[in-house]
């Protein structure tokens, strides 16, 4: 984890650039982030765009650590271009999943890169499912499958419950799109962590039951 690979540093950059331009420009920002409404009208480059912009210097830090962090696992196992796609393919299904959830909320938007770099993070637990993660807040190594598996359970509870202004449905999305592409870029993983497949399916399977079912 931390290695700052060339395809890492120039992600960081259109993310620095990019939101340090839409914190100066009112106008450029609201042209360009996710939008309901706007999405519906056919401006579908938001879907994309919102990606690169974030609300302030710490909510982009925060994205930008993160992939920092887990963006050289990535890398190791299925090269630049394989990392380039699970990054565009994860943030595509993080604002796919939000448009899904919020289709009759015409005013409701959102930003960050949070989609993406969630799909690398659960790509790099499914490439490393024993990986040990520490956080500030849990002083205690805990391994990357079991993290994984209660991320996607806590974006459940935080979708089911509007809990804090953030955006879970695209975290999920996101994590869905780096599960998916990274399978179908590294299908050895299907021979040699078929349980850890299972496993990190679980809460993906449950958020679509409980959205049949009305619950969510």
């Amino acid at each position: 984890m931390g290695n700052l690979d060339l395809i890492t540093i120039i992600i960081i950059a259109a993310n620095v650039i990019i939101s340090y331009k839409g914190f100066g420009e009112y106008a450029f920002f609201e042209k360009y982030k996710f939008n309901i409404g706007a999405i519906q009208r056919g401006e579908k480059i938001r879907m994309f765009s919102s990606g690169f912009l974030h609300v302030d210097t710490q909510h982009l830090i925060f994205n930008m650590l993160t992939l920092y962090f887990f963006a050289g696992t990535v890398i190791n196992y299925v090269a630049p271009l394989g990392f380039i796609i699970i990054y565009l393919v994860s943030l595509a299904a993080g604002s796919l999943l939000s448009l899904y959830f919020h289709k009759n909320e015409y005013h409701y938007s959102a930003v960050g890169a949070s989609g993406a770099v969630t799909g690398i993070l659960y790509a790099a637990i499914l490439l490393q499912p024993g990986m040990k993660l520490m956080f500030i807040f849990v002083p205690i190594p805990i391994p990357a499958y079991l993290f994984g598996i209660g991320y996607l359970l806590y974006s459940i509870y935080g979708m089911k419950n509007q809990v804090g202004n953030i955006g879970h449905d695209a975290h999920f999305g996101g994590a869905i799109g780096g599960f998916v592409a990274t399978l179908i870029l590294y299908p050895t993983l299907f021979q040699t962590n078929l349980l850890m497949i299972g496993l990190l399916l679980i809460p993906i399977v449950l958020l679509f039951i409980l959205k049949k079912a009305g619950k969510i």
